[in-house]
């Protein structure tokens, strides 16, 4: 991954909408028409790949693709179509938030039965279970924290500085090989898996893809800053149990020491930043904008809605009820 700037291959289509998109991505055909996202599935593989395709232009693009198609109307116009049907499920399929400080006590709670992805794979971790996750990970561990840049601008003061602050370390405190996303690229290398920013687009679930989509959406708005900042705060104060776990995971499949190393990192880091993010970050935007912080829950609440989704497709991919 050293040095690697450029974007991978179009995928394969999913669909009507990704088809007419990658078509016309490569010069051949006209875009989809915006209304046909009213009828999608907003969970779909068809609407998840179109939208993440959308957004991705704004991070690397896509080899062979016109740097310029970036802000070209007509995919803007397609892109609005794509995210309000998939913004409008989120609000009506994520129940009313409770208060903010019930919320974020929630996160620290930890299951009684011990459900979830992270504790399957502590008990019953392979090598291919631990491949399968990796690579549908890498849809966003390959640009760790990029999502989260874009709310910087957005924000002010002691929210502005806690993120910043996080968002250093995230991206290596200055030094390229301490980079998060270069540790994922380390982990998958000891995993046998391949390192190349979106090699594994076309194995990605539609779980998966709305995951990183919702990343996007609520950095990209402005509006959406504080369910961004929401959404922050469900993975930083959720990160460092989970990670314990998936570090023994790899330990105990014998995985290799940079597949270990990225969890052990996130265990130590991320416990600092949960204690940024609630008190400097969150309460920090709050301060500033206090009606924002039914925007800030429903962050929380539809980052743990779509997780379950994808934690129920491993799960189920696995045969978990078994095991």
């Amino acid at each position: 991954m050293a040095g690697q700037t450029g974007g991978p291959p179009l995928p394969r289509a999913r669909g009507g909408i990704s088809e007419a998109l990658i078509g016309h991505l490569r010069g051949s055909g006209p875009l989809p028409d915006p209304a046909a996202a009213d009828a999608a599935d907003p969970y779909g593989d068809d609407l998840q790949l179109a939208l993440y395709l959308c957004y991705e232009l704004h991070y690397r693009g896509f080899e062979g693709v016109d740097p310029a198609l970036e802000w070209d109307p007509g995919l803007l116009a397609l892109r609005a179509g794509l995210e309000r049907r998939f913004e409008s499920a989120l609000r009506r399929d994520v129940p009313p938030g409770a208060d903010l400080d019930d919320t974020l006590e929630d996160l620290l709670v930890e299951p009684v039965d011990g459900t979830g992805v992270s504790h399957f794979l502590q008990e019953h971790a392979t090598r291919d279970r631990l491949r399968a996750y990796a690579a549908q990970r890498s849809l966003y561990h390959l640009k760790e924290a990029d999502p989260h840049a874009w709310v910087l601008p957005r924000l002010s003061g002691r929210a502005k500085a806690g993120m910043a602050a996080i968002e250093y370390d995230e991206f290596g405190a200055g030094r390229a090989e301490r980079v998060h996303a270069r540790l994922f690229a380390d982990l998958m290398a000891d995993l046998g898996l391949e390192t190349a920013y979106g090699h594994y687009l076309d194995d990605g679930h539609a779980e998966m893809l709305a995951l990183v989509n919702l990343m996007s959406l609520f950095g990209l708005h402005r509006r959406l800053r504080g369910s961004l900042v929401g959404h922050f705060a469900a993975v930083e104060i959720t990160s460092s149990p989970a990670s314990g776990r998936l570090a023994l995971a790899m330990k105990r499949a014998g995985a290799g020491p940079a597949a270990e190393f990225f969890y052990t990192e996130h265990v130590e880091a991320d416990a600092v930043h949960e204690q940024v993010v609630r008190y400097d970050v969150v309460r920090g935007l709050l301060d500033d904008e206090p009606g924002l912080e039914a925007d800030v829950v429903f962050g929380i609440d539809a980052t743990g809605f779509l997780e379950d989704r994808l934690g129920a497709r491993f799960l189920t991919d696995w045969g978990a009820a078994t095991a």
